[in-house]
Protein backbone atom coordinates (compact mmCIF):
# COMPACT_ATOMS: atom_id res chain seq x y z
CA UNK A 1 0.00 0.00 0.00
CA UNK A 2 1.53 3.39 -1.21
CA UNK A 3 2.05 5.74 1.88
CA UNK A 4 -0.80 8.23 1.39
CA UNK A 5 -3.72 5.57 1.25
CA UNK A 6 -1.66 4.12 4.36
CA UNK A 7 -2.07 7.70 5.89
CA UNK A 8 -6.17 7.83 4.48
CA UNK A 9 -6.44 4.09 6.16
CA UNK A 10 -5.07 5.53 9.83
CA UNK A 11 -6.16 8.71 9.84
CA UNK A 12 -9.99 7.15 9.06
CA UNK A 13 -9.35 4.66 11.55
CA UNK A 14 -8.15 7.10 14.71
CA UNK A 15 -11.09 9.45 13.93
CA UNK A 16 -13.62 7.00 13.76
CA UNK A 17 -12.79 5.68 17.40
CA UNK A 18 -13.02 9.09 18.72
CA UNK A 19 -16.25 9.38 17.50
CA UNK A 20 -17.55 5.90 18.46
CA UNK A 21 -16.05 7.03 21.79
CA UNK A 22 -18.36 10.09 22.03
CA UNK A 23 -20.96 8.53 20.70
CA UNK A 24 -20.74 5.57 23.60
CA UNK A 25 -20.22 7.76 26.51
CA UNK A 26 -23.22 9.18 26.83
CA UNK A 27 -22.71 12.82 26.29
CA UNK A 28 -24.90 15.38 25.36
CA UNK A 29 -23.14 16.48 22.71
CA UNK A 30 -23.23 14.53 19.12
CA UNK A 31 -20.07 13.82 17.04
CA UNK A 32 -19.80 13.88 13.01
CA UNK A 33 -17.30 12.69 10.53
CA UNK A 34 -16.42 14.30 7.69
CA UNK A 35 -13.73 13.01 5.44
CA UNK A 36 -12.94 14.37 1.83
CA UNK A 37 -10.35 12.28 0.30
CA UNK A 38 -10.45 14.38 -2.73
CA UNK A 39 -8.41 16.99 -0.95
CA UNK A 40 -7.45 15.40 1.81
CA UNK A 41 -9.26 16.81 5.19
CA UNK A 42 -10.90 14.81 7.78
CA UNK A 43 -12.90 16.18 10.01
CA UNK A 44 -14.27 15.04 13.55
CA UNK A 45 -16.81 17.48 14.63
CA UNK A 46 -18.89 18.09 18.44
CA UNK A 47 -22.53 19.99 18.16
CA UNK A 48 -25.22 19.90 20.30
CA UNK A 49 -27.00 21.79 22.92
CA UNK A 50 -26.23 22.83 26.94
CA UNK A 51 -29.49 24.59 28.08
CA UNK A 52 -29.98 26.94 25.80
CA UNK A 53 -26.86 27.44 23.99
CA UNK A 54 -25.82 25.71 21.01
CA UNK A 55 -22.63 23.97 20.94
CA UNK A 56 -20.97 23.87 17.14
CA UNK A 57 -17.20 23.15 16.65
CA UNK A 58 -14.20 20.91 15.61
CA UNK A 59 -12.79 18.63 18.03
CA UNK A 60 -9.73 16.99 15.06
CA UNK A 61 -9.15 19.00 12.02
CA UNK A 62 -6.29 16.72 9.89
CA UNK A 63 -4.89 17.29 6.77
CA UNK A 64 -2.69 15.19 4.24
CA UNK A 65 -0.43 17.55 2.93
CA UNK A 66 3.43 16.88 1.35
CA UNK A 67 3.11 13.22 2.29
CA UNK A 68 3.13 14.21 5.66
CA UNK A 69 -0.16 14.27 8.33
CA UNK A 70 -0.63 17.65 9.66
CA UNK A 71 -2.61 18.14 12.48
CA UNK A 72 -4.49 21.70 12.09
CA UNK A 73 -7.08 21.06 15.14
CA UNK A 74 -6.70 18.84 18.55
CA UNK A 75 -9.05 18.95 21.37
CA UNK A 76 -8.50 15.63 22.41
CA UNK A 77 -7.06 14.98 26.02
CA UNK A 78 -3.86 12.88 25.13
CA UNK A 79 -3.44 14.39 21.43
CA UNK A 80 -4.15 12.59 17.97
CA UNK A 81 -0.37 12.70 17.76
CA UNK A 82 -0.39 10.20 20.45
CA UNK A 83 -2.54 7.68 18.64
CA UNK A 84 -1.14 8.19 15.65
CA UNK A 85 2.40 7.01 16.90
CA UNK A 86 0.72 4.18 18.29
CA UNK A 87 -0.21 2.99 15.00
CA UNK A 88 3.50 2.80 13.86
CA UNK A 89 3.24 6.36 12.13
CA UNK A 90 6.72 8.11 12.59
CA UNK A 91 6.93 11.37 14.02
CA UNK A 92 8.93 12.42 11.13
CA UNK A 93 5.54 12.12 9.04
CA UNK A 94 3.42 14.12 11.65
CA UNK A 95 3.56 17.73 11.21
CA UNK A 96 1.63 19.63 14.58
CA UNK A 97 0.08 22.40 12.06
CA UNK A 98 -1.09 23.96 14.99
CA UNK A 99 1.79 25.14 16.47
CA UNK A 100 3.47 28.56 14.71
CA UNK A 101 6.08 27.87 12.26
CA UNK A 102 8.92 28.90 14.64
CA UNK A 103 7.89 26.44 17.35
CA UNK A 104 7.68 23.45 15.54
CA UNK A 105 11.10 23.08 16.00
CA UNK A 106 11.32 22.70 18.95
CA UNK A 107 8.59 19.75 18.82
CA UNK A 108 9.53 16.24 18.59
CA UNK A 109 7.20 16.10 15.28
CA UNK A 110 8.08 16.83 11.75
CA UNK A 111 8.87 21.07 11.12
CA UNK A 112 6.77 20.70 7.89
Amino acid sequence: MDRLKHHRKIVKEVLTEYHELNEKSGSTTESALAFDEVHDQYLLLLMGWQKDERIKSVMIHIRLKNNKIWIEEDRTEDGVATDLLQKEIAREEIVLAFHPPHVRQYTEFAVA
